[in-house]
């Protein structure tokens, strides 16, 4: 397969966990109309999906370990057209809650097993490129979401919004069937064994550069995902904007992660993975800086409110693939279950902030500005711990 394809069906694939969010986001007061709902129970729809997401990723890659990276996408994918329709004909709030949990089952398998794909064709800076590539399309993703979805409700309703879930779902199964390589030949396959697996898992979760470099990603993720999370309140209440108007802010931040992510693509072989980690933090703490004090001195409105947490993102595309590669290199021989723990621990820590950390804090433009500056001051005290680590490790070696 063509590498450009091979980038956009990764890419693809990675956009279902966003797309599963950020495109019914417009719809969420229509949602509460229509199902009798008050606005915190159709909120713990996005944590109803999260939650299962999280938990289920933990066992994606393994199974592709097992039954290769191929067959577990495309079931998947199916599954997740299944949800999707229970969402279309949820006549409660209570179904919806189900139909979202069972998306959040299976919508976690295309960004899991691409990584390990990534990671079973390409080495150093080849496996960078291509995953700051993916990176690049996968920004579009929060982009073209909440913009498509808002004109699928104006038009069509909240149930079309889920019809359209259904058809992307079955979409990817069909083009993975048909284009997909498998990247995990039988021979290198390991059995689902309860011992053996148990103690992959044991590893993982003991290797303290791994944790800190997952830790590090998801700090930096959830200083931008706050404000995907509390897009509603944000836009709408404290900028003014209407259920169309999502583009002003989402289109401007996934531009920053899209230069982000070319430009950590070009950096690859030029700078070093630690390097260029650094210099993306660098850029985020900045932006984070500027954010709150943008949100403390002055009214809330358009650009002032978005430039910043646009640069955010440009920072966080340049230092994520870098993280995302460096964890994984700890298990060269299980990667798969290595990308689903590393999937399963970022997940777990979105579904607290989406459940927790976003209603507390988006009452406020100043809240969530602080939001962001805790998550990026805690990831760059795992990086940090991390960076003695590896020179500590690097001169024992030596």
């Amino acid at each position: 397969m063509p590498y450009a394809q091979l980038a956009a069906l990764l890419a693809a694939l990675a956009t279902v966990g966003p797309f599963s969010i950020d495109t019914y986001l417009p719809a969420l007061h229509a949602i509460g109309a229509g199902l009798n709902a008050s606005t915190v129970e159709v909120q713990q729809t996005l944590t109803a999906y999260m939650l299962p997401m999280a938990l289920m990723v933990l066992w994606h890659g393994a199974i592709s370990d097992a039954y290769g990276r191929k067959r577990v996408i495309v079931i998947s994918m199916l599954l997740f057209t299944a949800a999707s329709v229970v969402c279309v004909i949820a006549s409660s709030i209570n179904m919806l809650l189900i139909g979202r949990a069972l998306q959040g089952i299976s919508a976690g398998a295309g960004m899991v097993v691409g990584r390990a794909v990534v990671r079973d064709l390409l080495d150093g800076a080849a496996a960078q490129r291509l995953m700051s590539h993916v990176s690049m399309a996968f920004a579009l993703g929060p982009a073209i979401a909440p913009i498509l979805g808002g004109w699928i409700f104006s038009v069509f309703g909240w149930r079309a919004v889920f019809v359209f879930l259904a058809l992307l779902g079955l979409v990817l199964a069909a083009l993975s069937a048909r284009y997909l390589p498998e990247t995990h030949p039988p021979e290198a396959r390991h059995p689902l064994h309860p011992g053996p697996l148990a103690r992959r898992y044991k590893s993982v979760f003991t290797t303290p550069g791994f944790l800190l470099l997952t830790f590090t990603v998801s700090c930096n993720f959830n200083g931008f995902f706050l404000y995907v999370l509390s897009a509603p309140v944000f836009l709408m209440e404290h900028l003014g904007l209407p259920e169309t108007g999502f583009g002003w802010f989402f289109i401007s931040t996934v531009g920053g992660m899209m230069l982000g992510s070319a430009t950590s693509a070009r950096l690859a072989g030029r700078l070093s993975p630690p390097r260029t980690i650094a210099l993306g933090c660098g850029l985020m703490l900045a932006a984070a800086a500027a954010n709150l004090a943008v949100s403390a001195w002055l009214t809330p409105g358009l650009p002032q409110s978005v430039i910043p947490v646009m640069f955010y993102t440009f920072g966080m595309a340049i230092a994520m693939p870098s993280l995302t590669l460096l964890a994984l290199d700890h298990f060269p021989t299980h990667r798969g279950l290595a990308s689903s723990c590393q999937s399963f621990l970022q997940m777990l820590f979105s579904s607290l902030t989406a459940g927790v950390v976003a209603p507390a804090l988006w009452s406020s433009v100043v809240g969530l500005a602080a939001g962001m500056v805790g998550n990026l001051l805690l990831g760059l005290a795992s990086f940090g711990l991390w960076w003695a680590l590896y020179h500590r490790t690097r001169a024992a070696a030596a």
